[in-house]
């Protein structure tokens, strides 16, 4: 008699025990498919965000922003990196939290916005210019700066284009770091108003996964240099950042093709 009752309970034992292994399986694969979900919902927002953004994409040879300006009045330029899908507008908020996570439309988003630095002037007069976006896979917001830490890439994709209401700068690529989020002599652009060239360029060029010499000279030998920095979270380490740093040209000093 003992023997059927110690069976019984060891058949019942067994039975709570697959069940909620079954369970917790269920629990995993609908999180998992949860998870599918959201991450799709997120990106599809994002690329949603983005074409209608392109729409609007202010000419390069007389850059109108007045239906960007009416959406939001907060967006002040628009950014192009050639060779890759970095095409949006620039916005910059009363702190760095303001588009984190808010689109062009002040909606809330994950996949956030590009967005300026909020101690940099609006108009890009600063000699440091700091941007900020999301690393997403799928080439959205800032998630192809990655190729630029890929020798290759890096040595045949060297322009971009930074469009303002009043002017275009022409953007060419001097460096690509990988660096800390501490690090004040990329994340702080107030250190780097007066005489900079020599001592920050200097970290750049020792600090640099791979860096362009002649870049580096010519922001060296320019009376009134300008540095804008794109940045966005990576994985080599904890708070690991990628930084792509570009000189920005006045269009007008540039031999352009007509």
């Amino acid at each position: 008699m003992g023997y059927k009752i110690s069976a019984y309970i060891r058949r019942f034992l067994n039975f709570i025990i697959s069940f909620f292994l079954v369970l917790i399986f269920i629990i995993a694969a609908a999180y998992a498919v949860f998870v599918l979900y959201d991450n799709q919902r997120i990106y599809s927002a994002a690329e949603n965000v983005q074409a209608d953004m392109l729409k609007l994409k202010p000419d390069k040879e007389k850059p109108d922003f007045s239906e960007l300006l009416s959406i939001n009045p907060d967006v002040c330029a628009w950014l192009t990196m050639d060779g890759t899908n970095i095409d949006f507008p620039v916005l910059q908020g009363e702190t760095n939290l303001t588009y984190i996570n808010r689109d062009v439309y002040g909606k809330f988003a994950l996949a956030g916005s590009i967005f300026l630095d909020s101690q940099n002037a609006k108009e890009f007069t600063d000699p440091y210019n700091l941007l900020y976006g999301h690393h997403m896979d799928g080439g959205n917001m800032f998630g192809d700066l990655d190729f630029y830490k890929e020798q290759e890439f890096f040595q045949k994709n060297d322009t971009g284009t930074l469009l303002l209401p009043d002017r275009v700068y022409d953007l060419k690529v001097a460096a690509v770091l990988v660096t800390g989020v501490s690090d004040s002599y990329i994340f702080q652009p107030k250190d780097w108003m007066g005489e900079w060239q020599e001592g920050r360029l200097d970290y750049i060029r020792s600090h640099a996964l791979f860096f362009r010499e002649d870049v580096l000279e010519a922001l060296e030998q320019c009376e009134a240099p300008q540095i804008i920095a794109l940045t966005t979270c990576t994985s080599e380490f904890t708070d690991a950042r990628t930084a792509v740093l570009a000189q920005m040209i006045p269009a007008e000093n540039t031999d352009r093709e007509e």
